[in-house]
């Protein structure tokens, strides 16, 4: 088991049938990150030590990566279920609500989160995923280059693309030195590429982002953008104050790509912080220790 501070412990929450693991650790105000792909809870580890002290944090393998069951069927990879088992980790904390922060896929699960479970969402924190409506517009205005950006995914969305990914391969997109190297290698021999492969093909990124609901966001948001990001473009950024109802600050990145609590780590760290822990509404219940880990029941539909 990789763990990066003493606090941090492996545990397991089960959502209709699927195990799901998580490192959680700390006392306080409940965080819940949630890594993209390629990744896995190991991702956060920056974040995770640099708020282990003051919050309660919880970082999860989303199913398919590393530890937690990867479910045959693609149905099982919609955003419902990925919400779903967001949903599950917090009530297996023992925990009213959560700060929600998201990366990648998991970013348009926080998006989708807070959306759909507002009750359970104390704020929003997105790293490099505009909103779905923003990306929507920006997708349908003549001329942009987010529709070439995102070609990769139709290679992704194919019949057998699985068995183009590697362990080692995946690892280079992620790794910054070679421990992180051989972190990553170990998690990935341990996950499933074709559910990997499953979150593509369940939530075409036209489909998704044509249904995005059309409410706005009702909970203090902060938002990571690395400006070099090739995949999903600053433009997309533009007009994201349409879709959301409460405060909103937006912190570009220059220099970081689509990973930039990697690239940056210290400046996405302090930042987060001092967004907690500023008056942005957050007042989250916080668990009782007592309460936490183990597992839990639920549903995915």
């Amino acid at each position: 088991m990789t763990s990066i501070h003493p606090e941090l412990t492996g545990q397991f929450a089960v959502n209709d049938g699927v195990r799901l693991h998580y490192m959680a650790g700390g006392r306080g105000p409940l965080v819940v990150f949630i890594h993209g792909f390629p990744d896995f809870w190991y991702s956060w580890r920056h974040q995770l030590v640099g708020l282990i002290d003051e919050y309660r944090v919880v970082a999860l393998d989303t199913r398919g990566f590393n530890r937690s069951d990867a479910p045959e069927g693609v149905e099982n990879y919609s955003l419902d279920c990925l919400v779903s088992d967001v949903a599950t980790v917090i009530a297996a904390e023992g925990a009213n609500e959560a700060v929600i922060v998201g990366h990648d896929w998991g970013g348009a699960t926080a998006w989708a989160f807070a959306q759909s479970r507002p009750e359970l969402t104390a704020a929003l924190v997105i790293v490099n995923v505009p909103h779905p409506g923003a990306m929507a517009a920006e997708l349908q205005r003549p001329g942009s280059p987010q529709a070439a950006a995102f070609g990769y995914t139709a290679d992704f969305r194919a019949k057998g693309s699985e068995a183009n990914l590697d362990p080692e391969s995946l690892a280079s997109f992620v790794a910054r030195d070679e421990a992180a190297r051989r972190l990553y290698i170990e998690a990935f021999e341990r996950s499933n590429f074709e559910a990997m492969m499953n979150y593509y093909r369940q939530n075409p990124a036209e489909t998704r982002l044509a249904e995005a609901p059309s409410a706005p966001v009702d909970v203090p948001i902060l938002q990571f953008h690395g400006l070099d990001d090739p995949t999903l473009l600053a433009a997309s950024l533009n007009n994201t104050w349409r879709y959301v109802a409460n405060t909103w600050t937006l912190v570009t990145i220059p220099g970081a790509g689509h990973w930039p609590h990697h690239d940056q780590p210290e400046l996405v760290t302090e930042q987060l912080r001092q967004w907690l822990s500023s008056s942005k509404g957050v007042d989250p219940v916080a668990p009782e220790l007592a309460d936490v880990g183990g597992e839990s029941g639920g549903c995915c539909g």
